[in-house]
């Protein structure tokens, strides 16, 4: 892949989608059983599940998934045990017990008159009862097509099959990625970050960024957070890019620019917003150590490791592709960076050494790699 090509597109995109997105919590202990490991989850092409193991880094089992491929998007129930996966061009969820690939959950979002697709967005509340996903609808008129109201949709997941949402609640437009607070509000990754009581629908700001009030010396920063995933700490982070000018001539060449973060405390609801590293290279997701909360990793042309609290680079390897996403185990004795191609490279957190490389049948082009640890 020629990466050069691959940093222009991916800059393109970074400055002018401003899509945001952000990873699903899962807070469950280790068993004791056979059980007792994690497993990583992610969406090949044509369109399977693929559940790894991560004691052996090798696939234990495919499960098949139907329509065509999605967005690759998952999330996982509180247990560990049902992967909820984003199917057939972005309209379908589809359920699947991971320990046997049984199908227990679907919903077919689009209807003959209105066309419904979730950009990225999937998760369950704490109690893994109710799915949410942010629908974009438009209607099939017999002349023209009808752009209509963005919404957070409640389904049922004890419902089984072609479940219809139990709820709508008007939302923003330009949500991806989403992720649910202890206290059962979703957060909304969008050109400000906000969280939506899922009952009553009320919505309130929880980190500015389009309208953040810095001053006039700040770029308003451009939010790209396409593989957000902080399973393994409880955590939600929001990359942005910013640029701070040296004075009021706002000169884009003489400007210092940074890579930022809102990350969010899952089960606090804490945020904590700043300036990370300089800008130096593309990264399209950052993941925390679990061990010190000022460590980062992030992953795209090159994987990186970074001290949020100095504000710099402490190690960088050229990876041998392009790679979108990036996730390690819960003991923080493994990354794994994913999606793209269809191979998913493994390395050692201390010195960012690659230690090995897992194989899948198909590419996993814009797919999620998710933590799922399953309980007795």
């Amino acid at each position: 892949m020629n990466t050069k090509k691959s940093t222009t597109r991916a800059w393109l995109a970074l400055a002018g989608l401003g899509l945001v997105l952000s990873g699903c919590h899962s807070s469950v202990k280790q068993a004791a059983s056979t059980a007792s490991h994690e497993y990583l989850l992610t969406v090949t092409r044509p369109n399977q599940l693929q559940v790894i193991d991560t004691e052996t880094n090798r696939i234990s089992r495919s499960c098949d998934i139907p329509g065509y491929f999605g967005s690759g998007s998952i999330a996982t129930s509180p247990n560990g045990r049902i992967a909820y996966v984003l199917s057939n061009k972005w309209e379908d969820i589809y359920g699947f017990d991971i320990t046997d690939c049984k199908m227990v959950f679907s919903a077919k979002q689009s209807t003959e008159k209105v066309t419904v697709k979730t950009f990225f967005s999937l998760t369950l509340s704490p109690d893994g009862k109710e799915l949410y996903t942010i629908q974009n609808p438009v209607g099939k008129l017999p002349d023209r097509y009808q752009v209509m109201q963005p919404q957070l949709a409640v389904f049922d997941t004890s419902a089984g099959f072609d479940v219809q949402p139990s709820r709508r609640w008007p939302v923003d437009r330009r949500i991806t990625k989403i992720a649910t607070l202890a206290s059962g509000e979703v957060v909304l990754g969008g050109a400000d970050l906000k969280a939506i009581d899922p009952q009553n629908g009320k919505v309130r700001v929880i980190s500015k960024l389009q309208n953040w009030e810095r001053g006039p010396r700040w770029l308003t920063p451009d939010a790209f957070a396409v593989s957000s995933q902080g399973e393994h700490v409880g955590e939600y982070i929001m990359p942005y890019v910013t640029a701070e000018f040296k004075d009021d001539s706002m000169n884009f060449e003489t400007a210092d620019w940074w890579w930022g973060m809102s990350r969010v405390d899952l089960s606090t609801g804490e945020v904590e917003q700043l300036e990370t590293v300089p800008f130096q290279f593309i990264v399209f997701s950052w993941v925390t150590d679990p061990h010190d909360a000022n460590i980062i990793y992030g992953a795209f042309n090159t994987l990186s490791k970074h001290d949020i609290k100095e504000k710099k680079t402490l190690a960088v390897t050229d990876m041998d592709h392009t790679y979108y996403t990036i996730n390690m185990t819960s003991d923080g004795g493994t990354l794994y960076v994913g999606g793209t191609s269809s191979d998913i490279s493994v390395h050692d957190p201390a010195t960012l050494e690659k230690k090995g490389s897992i194989q899948l049948p198909g590419d996993m082009s814009t797919a999620d790699m998710r933590l799922a640890r399953l309980q007795e």
